[in-house]
């Protein structure tokens, strides 16, 4: 059985909204906010982000911002929700409800908005009877939003499910004390589609360097050399991410692997991810063993029962 059900959201956008006229010019406070973990819903507030009063021009129906220095008279605040006709997997579906085309090929959004005593900075929210039930909602200019998704891109970046490198060891599990241990990371590019502040952004992240912790307090990095793969007969060779360890014992060995992005927002151009991620490969255990070394007067096939023989200890 299908439920009707709202999924919060805000632009600070201008935004042309088709509503019933009214005799005043009215104002209206909305706030930054996005629809959460990348696909839920609920409202975003903070980020630096400062709240933006919008003016309704009574002539055009528009929402533009207010002049700077204006104080708004109406004692509420607003924002909207997203009219969704909600599955049983919880997901909003809004194809059940669609906004007439605009005449410039803008489709826009049912929305219901939402009043609340603006003095209040976490309140009840309740419907803005004047509106008489949803509305449709225009993205005009999208482009207005590339500021305030660029001021918290980063942040955004660095809570992506990227996946770290994939360590490997050689030898594995176990190694041998005073050998070369080839350490080595696998990391792939990575490309993620997510909605912030309402907007399709394309994100790519791009692995640049590793840090190396060897688990008995060596480090190596950050560095751009991933390392590679020896074939089993080069085994215990140097190279130029291995590691001797000087003691015997169970050693975690860990990888971060940084990351550098990009983004584009609705299509458009790419931009560089102002910073870095960093993203840490689950340890590793390895067992350090030390190796004995024994001279006899014989071998296996002249004594069997020697010791180092099959079936000996």
């Amino acid at each position: 059985m299908m439920v009707w059900a709202r999924l919060v959201v805000s632009f600070t956008v201008g935004l042309l909204l088709v509503m019933q006229p009214s005799d005043a010019l009215a104002t209206r406070t909305t706030t930054a906010a996005d629809d959460g973990d990348y696909g839920g819903s609920g409202t975003y507030q903070g980020s630096g982000l400062q709240a933006v009063v919008w003016v309704v021009d009574q002539s055009t129906g528009k929402m533009l911002p207010a002049p700077p220095g204006h104080v708004p008279e109406d004692p509420n605040q607003y924002k909207y929700e997203l009219v969704c006709n909600d599955d049983v997997n919880g997901s909003c579906v809004q194809d059940m409800m669609m906004c007439p085309d605009r005449g410039d090929g803008q489709t826009g959004t049912y929305v219901q908005w939402m009043v609340a005593p603006r003095a209040i900075s976490d309140p009840a929210w309740g419907n803005w009877v004047p509106l008489n039930g949803p509305t449709c909602l225009y993205d005009e200019e999208p482009e207005d939003l590339l500021p305030a998704i660029a001021a918290r891109i980063l942040q955004d970046f660095q809570n992506l499910p990227i996946a770290p490198a994939i360590l490997t060891a050689q030898p594995s599990p176990h190694t041998l004390r005073g050998a070369e241990t080839n350490i080595f990371a696998d990391a792939l590019v990575q490309e993620f589609d997510v909605t912030i502040l309402g907007q399709g952004v394309h994100l790519v992240a791009t692995p640049i360097e590793y840090t190396y912790s060897y688990g008995d307090g060596t480090t190596l990095g950050p560095t751009p050399i991933a390392g590679g793969s020896l074939p089993q007969n080069r085994w215990g060779e140097q190279t130029r991410t291995s590691h001797v360890y000087q003691s015997t014992g169970d050693f975690a060995v860990t990888i971060t692997t940084t990351f550098r992005g990009t983004y584009s927002v609705n299509g458009g151009p790419n931009l560089p991810v102002p910073g870095t991620g960093q993203f840490a490969s689950p340890a590793q255990t390895l067992q350090v063993w030390r190796a004995i070394t024994r001279n006899y007067a014989d071998d296996c096939l002249v004594n069997s029962a020697g010791e180092g023989c099959p079936g000996m200890n």
